[in-house]
């Protein structure tokens, strides 16, 4: 029987899931969170290890002589030393597209705190404002509509192409920057550099991988281009952004807001200065985490040990 070792399964499933159907597949482990120096030991007698944020390197895989199987309970794969794994004959497989939906929703969610300010006015009207309104209706913060405003999308991958659908259905005008040949691009789409992509949009939305040439792709110098109603918003990965340099932005009313669901950090230091700022809209990573996600999520991760068992590996990196 397979020996299964789960590193850290309580993002994915805090005890409203289960993870009955993997464990008819070996004997199952699960750990709630490991610390790094804890992960050889719990990884020791694995077949096959999960791990959703614990990173597996070279150096723990050197030491773990029974593994055969790494699966990522997520869709980016940088918590593993894939090199590393192949070279050891170790199979990687990870999730792809499990949370397209839910990131894209999470990335209205944030646009339309911006521009609805629902919150704003519930926590008031709790208090008595509108009870005590002499007329009917009140506002005391800017209220914009989202047709006919440019979203700039950086990355066209599953989620920004979701993110422009759901754009397009505003009645909003989409530009993006992406590798794709313009003339495959879906009807409504307009290609464009990044340059005009970042001074021409009224929202900028983060879809792109971090790689050397991305991390920082907003800076001190291509916020100084933004128009200072702009809304920047990043689901993508913390490193996209330099977080001093938006909150300086930000500070300073050289651009209207910032929204993310993810910092260079996690969990970031309480000094970030991005935490302080009034127009920062932060969730703590919680995009990729709907219950319709997750399920999907854990059942796929399970799919892909049941393919490995069967000598039929499918979702391999």
């Amino acid at each position: 029987m397979a020996r299964i070792v789960i590193l850290d399964g309580y993002t994915a499933n805090p005890g409203d899931l289960s993870w009955k159907d993997l464990e008819t597949l070996g004997q199952v482990t699960v750990y709630e969170r490991t610390k790094p120096e804890d992960t050889v030991a719990r990884a020791a007698e694995a077949d096959i290890v999960l791990t959703n944020k614990v990173m597996i390197g070279r150096t723990e895989i050197e030491q773990l002589p029974h593994l055969r199987y790494i699966g990522v309970l997520a869709t980016g794969y940088n918590v593993v030393d894939i090199m590393a794994a192949h070279e050891h004959g170790i199979i990687v497989t990870n999730v792809p597209a499990y949370s397209t939906e839910s990131v894209a929703q999470m990335v209205f969610a944030h646009l339309l705190t911006v521009t609805n300010r629902i919150e704003h006015y519930a926590i008031q009207n709790r208090a008595g404002r509108w009870s005590n309104n002499p007329d009917f209706s009140y506002s005391d913060t800017v209220l914009t509509e989202l047709a006919g405003k440019t979203i700039g999308i950086v990355g066209l991958g599953n989620i920004g192409s979701r993110v422009a659908q759901i754009a397009l259905a505003f009645g909003m005008k989409v530009k993006a920057f992406t590798s794709k040949s313009a003339d495959l691009l879906p009807d409504g789409i307009q290609k464009t550099d990044m340059q005009e992509l970042i001074s021409t949009s009224d929202i900028l939305s983060m879809h792109c991988p971090l790689t050397d040439s991305t991390r920082h792709l907003i800076n001190a110098d291509t916020l100084r281009l933004m128009k200072k109603t702009a809304i920047v918003i990043n689901t993508g990965r913390g490193p996209l952004v330099d977080d001093q340099a938006v909150a300086d932005a930000l500070e300073q009313k050289r651009i209207t807001a910032y929204c993310a669901d993810v910092l260079t950090e996690e969990p970031p230091k309480a000094d970030n200065p991005l935490l302080k700022q009034q127009n920062a809209y932060i969730t703590p990573h919680i995009a990729w985490a709907t219950t319709e996600a997750r399920v999907r999520l854990v059942q796929v991760a399970t799919d892909n040990v049941r393919a490995f068992l069967k000598g039929t590996p499918q979702n391999t990196v």
